[in-house]
């Protein structure tokens, strides 16, 4: 078999699945939520590959983006409304028949105090989470162009240190602004489905696992089509020229600093489009995500799945992921008792470090090289034979 058939049946085969697995996990909603939590870290670990891997561009701002994406779609929900009347007191954009009404960000309620005004049996609408949800991705976009333009001269440690800098400013600024972030309290979202879903004569209610659990995988697989996609397109060419010598790929033509604001923007898009999701599911954020802790487990992930490998690092996170959550549990060897919601983390540090040292190019990559490559072998050797022949 051909290493395009291994790749494509293994592709379709984890697919499907990914997709098959709720029938039997649905009645287990931790193993689900795990997955659900799996799917977002994979998406950060394989977007932050494409961008550190690929592109050579070593951030510390990945969480950051996905913090702006989730607080998008928070205050996005929170502030902004959908009537049937005008309030006379907010900041109103008329549609049609209705009227986009934007809450006063400091200050009293203006729509509490705009009711008064308005016609007996007037509707107010919260939007749809998928809305914020796209606000969330273009916020993250926005906000990786203007940090890509920043930082595209800087390289290595100096890109580190600076993105770096910037994620903590935002962690400061949502901390810091209280009225409108809710700050250290956290910021409460609406679910993704606040109604429920009512499909094929099934209901399930907003506390389901199951709509979020395939709302994430979509969105996990439509990223990674997205980024394969680009890897094996000049695209992925070009900034993989441009990560191993920046003076060669310029010459040969290359648009050096379009090229790496584009990977940045690209990769930050995706994270907050991850960030925006996982905050509806959860219901709840807090400038707690941006922790260099936080980020040090999507780096750890993507470097034990496979830096080089959009697969290998998003395999290497579900993995990590159901094993940090499995590993919580506590165990006695004679008369002492080891605690692994702390212990768990050493071992997976060690892990990190073993990694490094042995298998730079991770411990997942090279198994999925291995399988594909299965057949090439074979295939080589009927090929010449047929030449002869």
């Amino acid at each position: 078999m051909s290493q395009s058939k291994w790749i494509w049946g293994l592709t379709i085969g984890g697919t499907l699945l990914l997709v098959l697995a709720p029938l039997k996990l649905q009645s287990q909603p931790y193993i689900m939520h795990i997955a659900i939590v799996a799917f977002f870290y994979a998406i950060l670990a394989s977007s932050w590959s494409l961008l550190a891997g690929y592109a050579g561009q070593f951030s510390f701002g990945h969480m950051a983006f996905m913090a702006i994406g989730a607080y998008s779609t928070g205050l996005y929900g929170k502030f902004v409304r959908l009537t049937t009347a005008p309030t006379h007191i907010c900041k109103e954009i008329p549609l049609g028949k209705y009227w986009l009404v934007i809450m006063n960000i400091y200050g009293n309620n203006c729509l509490e105090a705009g009711k008064a005004n308005m016609p007996v049996g007037t509707l107010i609408y919260r939007l749809p989470a998928f809305q914020g949800i796209i606000l969330g991705a273009l916020m993250g976009g926005l906000f990786g162009l203007l940090v890509g333009v920043l930082v595209l001269r800087l390289r290595a440690a100096y890109l580190a240190l600076f993105t770096i800098g910037f994620s903590e400013i935002v962690r400061v600024a949502l901390n810091a602004e209280i009225k409108v972030t809710d700050g250290p309290n956290g910021l409460e979202l609406a679910p993704l489905f606040p109604r429920g879903v009512h499909i094929l004569g099934y209901s399930f209610a907003p506390t389901d696992k199951l709509p979020p659990y395939y709302v994430m995988l979509l969105l996990f697989l439509l990223s990674m089509g997205i980024m394969h996609w680009l890897s094996i397109s000049r695209f992925g060419l070009f900034i993989r020229s441009i990560r191993e010598d920046e003076e060669a790929a310029a010459a040969l033509g290359v648009h050096i600093i379009r090229y790496k604001v584009l990977v940045f923007v690209i990769t930050s898009m995706i994270a907050a489009a991850a960030g925006a999701v996982e905050a509806h599911y959860i219901g709840v954020i807090t400038p707690n995500i941006l922790l260099i802790l936080q980020m040090s487990l999507v780096i750890a992930m993507a470097v034990i799945g496979g830096l080089e490998s959009l697969l290998g690092a998003a395999i290497g996170a579900i993995i990590i992921e159901f094993a940090l959550e499995f590993l919580r549990t506590s165990f006695t060897i004679g008369s002492v008792t080891v605690d692994m919601t702390t212990w768990r983390l050493v071992f997976f540090g060690l892990l990190l470090m073993i990694t490094l040292r042995f298998w730079t190019s991770g411990l997942i990559h090279p198994l999925i090289q291995r399988v594909t490559r299965a057949g090439v072998a074979e295939e080589t050797v009927a090929k010449r034979k047929a030449a002869e022949g």
